[in-house]
């Protein structure tokens, strides 16, 4: 007799959650999908009212929509090159939309408690009081929600507020003719500073980095730049980054023209930052570059090349913690942001725990959690069996080497993957290996499969 699938819980309904559960769907899979909010989207909802959404009223998306659409449903040709935030959300509904997934996720009803039973299979608490028993547990709570602030001795006195919550110049705080520190030197950093240095606002804006960093331009030769930023098979990826090193000086000039320190890393040893505008509004003095900050003192901000600043408002863009919340904090979390992860997916030892969107795939994200979701419709529908525990730490430690050793040492940077080759070696290696695991020792025995049936109350 076939033994039956197992049922999965899913958590979250951002773009991780709602590629699983179509996938799980056409594996026919049994599954539930839990959202804490009463919208799909996730970080793509702006205002979202789980407070995860980190989408501020101007944001264009910096990944281009040829490389950010699901490979299962393109994005319009009507669309522009990098889509408004309100055009990816709709997206999103579009995607839902055409393949039923709303019917399956029951919104504002969050996963509170996440227990792992003795011998596998999941007890969860929800928001609406009930308890209810999976077999698997599908983890896609995302990690853009949870503001990390960075510490500077002394006292502020000014205002102060995260880049999470920043909705425009007069949200959540009145912006106009201040004086603003703008903290790091991402995406968001640029962005902010880009926007605030407007004339129109009379602002006095600065940028302070502690490391510096090396930015791109959204376009290269009149083309999206990821169209032409590709890894390469049968070319080690340590000689690709070696060999493109000098390129942000050959076709950006130096960061020091434009009043940036000199990054203390070469050029893809950490995220790049991608503005259409930053280096124009620093080279045209509507904003300063300033190096990190030594301490504060009232409104004074003294910065480490001595020089002091009398500020009303410290705007953090230091990137956010992977948390999770319904798990107790012994059992499982992620220290300094490290999860080491099989396939970032897989913890040895919890076979019955998948994570989804867990990686900062550059140079996109969609398409690499579609990935993954095919790797989990497999596993779950027993066509897919990972390696042995101890295999699975070996390769874990390899592939940390592969994308994040060449990297700084910092929070931002432990879930570096390379999309172009990930996606090689899943389809191309990962899962016909996996085929041939279940061919010689059958599929892992999850509960369902052991003919233990979920119990959900409802």
């Amino acid at each position: 007799m076939t033994n039956p699938t197992p049922t999965a819980a899913v958590i979250g309904a951002g773009i991780s959650g709602l590629t699983a559960g179509k996938n799980l769907a056409d594996a026919g899979i049994e599954y539930d999908c839990f959202e804490a909010s009463d919208r799909i989207g996730g970080n793509w909802a702006f205002r979202n009212p789980n407070g995860h959404s980190s989408a501020y009223r101007s944001l264009h998306i910096d990944t281009s929509k040829e490389r950010l659409s699901f490979k299962d449903f393109p994005m319009s040709d009507d669309l522009p090159d990098y889509p408004h935030h309100t055009e990816i959300k709709q997206y999103l509904e579009d995607y839902a939309a055409a393949f039923g997934l709303k019917d399956r996720i029951q919104f504002e009803n969050g996963v509170e408690k996440a227990t792992r039973l003795d011998g596998g299979g999941w007890r969860l608490e929800t928001q609406d009081g009930l308890t209810r028993y999976y077999d698997t547990l599908v983890v896609a709570n995302g990690h853009h929600w949870d503001p990390r602030t960075a510490e500077f001795p002394g006292t502020f006195t000014g205002e102060s507020i995260h880049a999470h919550s920043y909705i425009d110049p007069t949200e959540p705080l009145d912006l106009k003719g201040k004086r603003i520190v703008v903290v790091g030197i991402g995406n968001s950093a640029a962005d902010l500073v880009s926007e605030l240095s407007q004339k129109s606002w009379q602002n006095t804006v600065f940028l302070s980095t502690r490391s510096g960093a090396w930015i791109v331009p959204k376009y290269v030769f009149g083309m999206p730049a990821d169209k032409i930023a590709k890894t390469f098979p049968h070319i080690p990826l340590s000689w690709q980054r070696r060999a493109l090193r000098p390129l942000p000086r050959l076709l950006f000039g130096s960061p020091e023209k434009y009043g940036l320190p000199t990054p203390n890393h070469h050029f893809l040893e950490a995220h790049p930052t991608q503005s259409a505008e930053l280096l124009m509004r620093l080279g045209s003095g509507d904003a300063t570059a300033k190096p990190n900050i030594e301490r504060f003192d009232g409104r004074d901000v003294h910065f480490t090349d001595g020089t002091v600043e009398e500020v009303d408002v410290v705007i953090y863009a230091t990137g956010y913690n992977i948390t999770f919340p319904f798990f107790d904090e012994d059992f499982l979390s992620a220290p300094d942001n490290r999860l080491p992860l099989y396939k970032r997916m897989l913890k040895p030892g919890l076979d019955d725990l998948v994570f989804m969107g867990f990686a900062q795939a550059v140079p996109t994200l969609f398409p690499f959690v579609e990935c993954q979701a095919r790797l989990l419709a497999a596993y779950l529908s027993g066509n897919y069996r990972p390696p042995s525990p101890e295999q699975m730490v070996e390769a874990i430690a390899a592939d940390e080497k592969k994308y994040v050793g060449h990297v700084t040492d910092k929070p931002r940077h432990t879930q570096q993957v390379d999309y172009f080759d990930y996606e090689r070696n899943m389809l191309k290696k990962e899962l016909p290996a996996g085929r041939r695991r279940v061919d010689k020792l059958g599929p892992v025995a999850l509960a369902g499969q052991a003919g233990t049936e979920a119990t959900r109350v409802s």
